[in-house]
């Protein structure tokens, strides 16, 4: 799921602005789901590594949305 938010990145930093909303999203709900599986008394670490990449890349393609890169 996250790997498709790599060409919005690509597009994004070669001037074609896209819509921040939805990564940012994502972004939010990749945050609260971490959160959710470190803060259980016993860690569920599948949810943690599952949504570790959309913290970075949902962060990565609202940042290169709402900036003028190119």
């Amino acid at each position: 799921m996250y790997v498709s938010y790599i060409p919005q990145i690509i597009s994004n930093l070669s001037g074609s602005k896209g819509n921040p909303i939805q990564p940012l999203v994502a972004f939010i709900n990749c945050t609260i789901w971490t959160a959710y599986g470190l803060l259980k008394k016993e860690k569920d670490w599948p949810i943690v590594w599952a949504n570790i990449p959309g913290i970075f890349l949902g962060a990565a393609t609202f940042i290169t949305a709402i900036f003028n890169f190119g």
